[in-house]
C-alpha cells in the first residue's frame, strides 16, 4: 500500500496517463503514429530533476512535463497536447485509489475469512446476551461473530461500490468543455487505462466520488472498531470471556507485572476515529468554487494516502487478532449462571400467560421474583417454586423445564444457513 503513494508510483501514473493520450491522438490522427511511439519507448521522469524544476515553478505538472521532455526529441511537443493539469492528476488519481482498493478488498476477504471460520468454530458456545451492559438472554459466541461476517460483508460491496466511483478518468480540458481534447480522446485514453469515464466533468472529476470512497473506509474503520470494542469489553478481568493475543515476553504495564491490556484493539479504536476525520475532510471538498478552486489538493495529498493507509494497516492487525483469538467458554457460562437465572425470565413470563394470566399480571410475578433474587442473591428457580402464584398455574417440573439452555440453541442454525456458514 506504502507503495501506491510513493512519488515515484504518483508520477508514473501520470506519465502513463500522458503516453496513452499521445497514442490517442496517434489514433484520431493528430500526431504522427511514430512519434507516439517514440514517446512510448522513451518517456521518462527523473524525481531529482522533478523537485529541481519544482522549486522553480512551485507547480507539480509542469515540473513533472519538463522532466519529461528532457527524455524526448522534438516528439516530446505532444506530450500534455490539449490537455490541463488536472487531466493528468485526476485520472492517475483514479489509477491510484483503484489499485488501493483492490489491496483493501484482499485485506476485507481474509478477515472475513478469519471470522467465518471462527464463527463456525463457536456456533454453539453458549454466553450470555448484554443489552445496555446487563444480562440479558443467553446467546451464543459464535452467533455474534456471525453478525460480524454479514457486516464485513456489506462492507465489501459498499468497498466494491466505492471502487467503481473513483475508478474514472476526465480528458476533458481547461473547463470541461472537450474545446481542445475531444470526448474521442477521453474515451481511447480511460479504455487504454482500465478507467471509466467522468460522463459531465468541469475541470475535474467531481469530489463526490472520492468522499464516497473515503467514507467507504471510514465505514469499515467503524466496524472494525465496533469489533474491536466488543472483544475490550469481553477481555474486562470481570469477564474475560474473549481476549486479544498475548505472546511469549509480551509486556502490559511498565509497572503492573500481571497485565494483559488489549492494546491492539484500542488501537484500532483510535485509528477509527482518525478515518471518520479524513471522511469529513473528503466532504468538505465536494464543494469548490465554480468550475474548480485548489482547496481540496492540499488535504488529498493527506487523506487519500492516509485513508488507504490506515484501514490496510487495520484491517490487517484485526485479521491477526481475530486468527488467534483467546475464547474461554467455561468463563462465558460462568458468567452466564452469575445472574441467578435471571436469564430465563422471559421464558417464565411467556408460559404464566400461556397459563392464562394476563401479560400484566404475569409480568409482575415475574419481575418481582427477579427483584427479590437481584437483592438477595437467590437462585432465580428457587424463588418462583416458593411462590404460590406461580405454582397454582405452573407444575414444578414445568417451571424447572424453563431453565433449559438449550432452547436458545435452537434456531442458531438458521442464521448460520442463511450466510452459508
Amino acid at each position: 500500500m506504502a507503495a501506491l503513494w510513493t512519488d515515484q508510483a504518483k508520477f508514473q501514473r501520470w506519465l502513463d496517463v500522458e503516453v496513452a493520450a499521445c497514442e490517442a491522438w496517434a489514433d484520431l490522427g493528430q500526431i504522427p503514429a511514430e512519434d507516439a511511439a517514440k514517446i512510448r519507448a522513451n518517456a521518462a521522469f527523473d524525481l531529482a530533476k522533478v523537485d529541481e524544476y519544482l522549486a522553480i515553478t512551485h507547480h507539480d505538472v509542469t515540473a513533472f512535463l519538463r522532466s519529461v521532455t528532457d527524455h524526448l526529441g522534438e516528439e516530446g511537443r505532444w506530450v500534455h497536447f490539449g490537455l490541463t493539469s488536472s487531466d493528468v492528476w485526476d485520472t492517475a488519481t483514479g489509477l491510484q485509489l483503484r489499485d488501493a482498493a483492490d489491496l483493501l478488498l484482499a485485506d476485507v476477504d481474509a478477515l472475513t475469512a478469519v471470522i467465518e471460520r471462527q464463527a463456525a468454530a463457536h456456533r454453539d458456545t453458549l454466553c450470555v446476551g448484554r443489552t445496555h451492559g446487563v444480562h440479558a438472554e443467553p446467546t451464543t459466541f459464535g452467533l455474534k461473530l456471525a453478525v460480524w461476517v454479514d457486516e464485513m460483508r456489506r462492507n465489501r460491496e459498499r468497498l466494491v461500490a466505492a471502487r467503481d466511483a473513483v475508478a474514472v478518468g476526465a480528458i476533458s480540458g481547461t473547463v470541461g468543455t472537450h474545446a481542445s481534447v475531444p470526448p474521442a480522446l477521453e474515451e481511447i485514453v480511460c479504455e487504454k487505462l482500465g478507467l471509466g469515464i467522468e460522463n459531465a466533468s468541469t475541470q475535474i472529476i467531481q469530489r463526490d466520488r472520492h468522499a464516497q470512497f473515503i467514507t467507504t473506509l471510514a465505514l469499515i474503520g467503524a466496524s472494525l472498531e465496533k469489533f474491536a470494542t466488543e472483544i475490550r469489553a469481553l477481555q474486562k478481568t470481570e469477564v474475560r470471556e474473549a481476549e486479544e493475543p498475548f505472546d511469549e515476553g509480551q509486556t502490559g504495564s511498565s509497572s503492573m507485572p500481571h497485565k494483559r491490556n488489549p492494546e491492539k484493539c484500542e488501537r484500532i479504536s483510535g485509528l477509527a476515529r482518525v478515518l471518520r476525520g479524513y471522511a469529513l475532510t473528503a466532504m468538505e471538498n465536494v464543494a469548490l468554487w465554480h468550475e474548480r478552486d485548489i482547496s481540496h489538493s492540499s488535504t488529498e495529498r493527506i487523506v487519500f494516502p492516509d485513508a488507504c493507509l490506515v484501514l490496510d494497516y487495520t484491517l490487517t492487525l484485526f485479521t491477526g487478532i481475530m486468527d488467534r483469538l483467546l475464547v474461554y467458554p467455561e468463563n462465558m457460562r460462568e458468567n452466564l449462571d452469575r445472574s441467578f437465572g435471571l436469564v430465563f425470565s422471559q421464558r417464565v413470563l411467556l408460559a404464566l400467560i400461556d397459563a392464562g394470566l394476563s401479560r400484566q399480571a404475569a409480568y409482575a410475578i415475574v419481575q418481582r421474583n427477579a427483584m427479590t433474587a437481584w437483592k438477595t442473591k437467590k437462585q432465580f428457580l428457587d424463588l418462583l417454586l416458593e411462590d404460590p402464584e406461580v405454582t397454582s398455574q405452573l407444575a414444578p417440573e414445568a417451571v424447572r423445564g424453563l431453565f433449559d439452555y438449550g432452547f436458545y440453541l435452537q434456531n442458531i442454525g438458521a442464521t448460520f444457513e442463511r450466510l452459508g456458514l
